[in-house]
């Protein structure tokens, strides 16, 4: 190879390099773009030089323990988002239920110390109203966030969808760009890569490279997301076993729709909707219900027991709604369920229970909660009591029908105070005069209820709400750490990330000095062959 050819070599080297370090600078700020670095090579037996192609600098290893650790502080962020929420609504001093509860039951000391008295009387009234009012208010707020997780949920199927066609649409013009141009297409790759980084933001991804360098993706109990150049869609669909409640699907390959247990998903902001919805929100819903309940069976029972200012019977003074039953959707008989509370509720629990029917086992009752099966009735039973209910099986189920029985669920939301009118507040006893105008005996039993175990048979009101306000606490304070440790781990990786694949400005910008240079002394070896070639002409001359 000829001195010129040398120098030619050069030259393109040169500016293969000085583009790739334009490139590099021009890219700084770009999200996902990884630096890449021209690779020469010396070019047939020492003549030369030649480029070997541009490389990127990408570590999969790395990116995927960015990717992971991404989707944990993102599942983390979404929890800590909603449970400060609840956390912040529920510890406030002045609109939490602690001093309205105190405010209550003041009212009955004022209506122990002067029973006939209507303003006593009206003020028991007043603060019953405003305590119902705000469990209903509480209530409606909790069932809000309920209705805003089921749209933040469709929310991130829908971006999880679109950025899995994405991939999938990649994979296919990455090979083809292989195919036509036998080159490495960097810009394609490090766009796939980045949208691989934004999905793990949505949901824990497994992912998988085929020996073309096709990017498989697999979600939740390990259903494919993206296969090659196929992208397999999610579905935001209602539970099966709870209407109101939403959760995620796909379509098989006969077309059914098949639903994804909700523990399936733990990372990514679709992992930690999920899990704050599971672990702190119906959680806390259902001890709000079981609080009001509590209060409302408890204190009709006592007021029941009293006589009226005219010496009549007491009346129910708070009124709730019962247990809530649903049918999963997937059983295959018309046979339902109807629950209502037992007078006594003592055993009246925080936790949902399903209820399956096999002909073998009868009806297998199980604390969602915790797993545990509490009860079995036999397969030709009509009621069945567990939890403080009592349940009435109407119609025949089928082998493996399911029933989900939420007792507490919506009961704060129907809590409210029966009576308005000052003369039927039951404050006296029977004393077979047929008056209680002046009798104080059973407002002081309903005043002594403040410091009755009323729920669960182990916890007043007040230590029973104030046991909700601390879980949730605890909680949030616990989310909140780990929040903070997993940022500080992704922060690291990102910069472990970034110290190998990052753009470094000053780094760069040398590098634009030296391949100029380059450059230029690879046009100085094309100026002295001319030279040498010139001399060489003039001595034949």
């Amino acid at each position: 190879m000829s001195i010129f050819s040398i120098g030619v070599s050069g030259l393109n080297a040169a500016q293969v390099a000085l583009s790739t370090t334009s490139n590099n600078i021009t890219n700084v700020y770009t999200d996902g773009y990884n630096r890449q670095v021209t690779l020469l090579g010396e070019n047939n037996l020492g003549n030369g030089v030649q480029s070997n192609g541009v490389q990127r600098q990408f570590s999969l290893f790395v990116a995927t323990q960015l990717n992971q650790s991404t989707s944990n502080s993102s599942a983390l962020q979404a929890y800590e988002t909603q449970i400060t929420q609840i956390d912040n609504l529920l510890a406030d001093s002045e609109a939490g239920l602690s001093p309205l509860l105190q405010s209550f039951f003041s009212s009955l000391q004022d209506l122990a110390s002067a029973p006939s008295d209507p303003a006593a009387r009206q003020g028991l009234i007043g603060t019953a109203d405003t305590l119902t009012a705000q469990f209903r208010a509480f209530d409606d707020y909790l069932n809000d966030m309920q209705q805003g997780v089921n749209g933040q949920i469709e929310d991130v199927v829908f971006q999880i969808n679109n950025t899995a066609e994405q991939i999938a649409m990649l994979n296919r013009e990455i090979g083809l760009a292989k195919a036509k141009t036998g080159t490495v297409p960097n810009s394609l790759l490090d766009q796939r890569d980045q949208l691989v980084a934004e999905l793990s933001g949505m949901v824990d991804v497994d992912l998988t490279i085929q020996d073309g360098g096709s990017y498989n993706i697999s979600i939740g109990n390990g259903q494919a997301l993206v296969s090659g150049t196929k992208s397999f869609a999610l579905e935001a669909m209602a539970s099966s076993a709870d209407p109101t409640r939403t959760v995620v699907g796909y379509r098989d390959g006969a077309g059914n729709l098949r639903e994804f247990s909700e523990t399936a998903f733990e990372g990514g902001e679709l992992g930690g909707l999920m899990t704050f919805r599971r672990e702190t929100l119906d959680k806390t819903q259902n001890q709000l219900g079981q609080l009001a309940v509590s209060l409302a069976q408890g204190f009709n029972a006592q007021h029941m027991a009293g006589v009226d200012y005219e010496g009549n019977p007491g009346q129910a003074f708070f009124a709730t709604t019962q247990p809530t039953v649903y049918s999963n959707a997937n059983n295959t008989s018309n046979a339902y369920l109807e629950a209502e509370f037992l007078a006594d509720v003592s055993g009246l629990t925080a936790s949902d229970y399903t209820v399956k029917y096999t002909a073998a086992d009868g009806y297998m009752v199980t604390r969602n909660d915790t797993g545990e099966v509490v009860e079995t009735f036999a397969a030709g039973a009509s009621s069945l009591e567990f939890g403080g209910m009592s349940v009435t099986v109407n119609g025949t189920p089928a082998e493996g029908d399911r029933f989900l029985v939420q007792p507490t669920k919506r009961a704060a939301g129907g809590l409210e105070n029966l009576i308005q009118d000052t003369s039927l507040i039951a404050a006296g006893q029977d004393d077979g005069s047929g008056t209680g105008s002046g009798d104080n005996r059973n407002a002081l039993a309903l005043q002594n209820l403040q410091n009755s175990a009323l729920v669960g048979g182990v916890a007043t009101l007040s230590q029973a709400y104030a046991s909700i306000v601390g879980d949730v606490g605890n909680r949030a304070n616990v989310v909140q750490v780990n929040l903070a440790a997993q940022q500080g781990l992704t922060e690291q990786l990102r910069a472990l990330q970034q110290s190998e694949s990052g753009v470094n400005l000053d780094e760069e910008a040398a590098n634009l000095i030296r391949f100029q240079q380059y450059y230029q002394a690879s046009a100085k070896i094309i100026e002295v062959g001319a030279t040498v070639l010139d001399t060489l002409l003039g001595l034949d001359a």
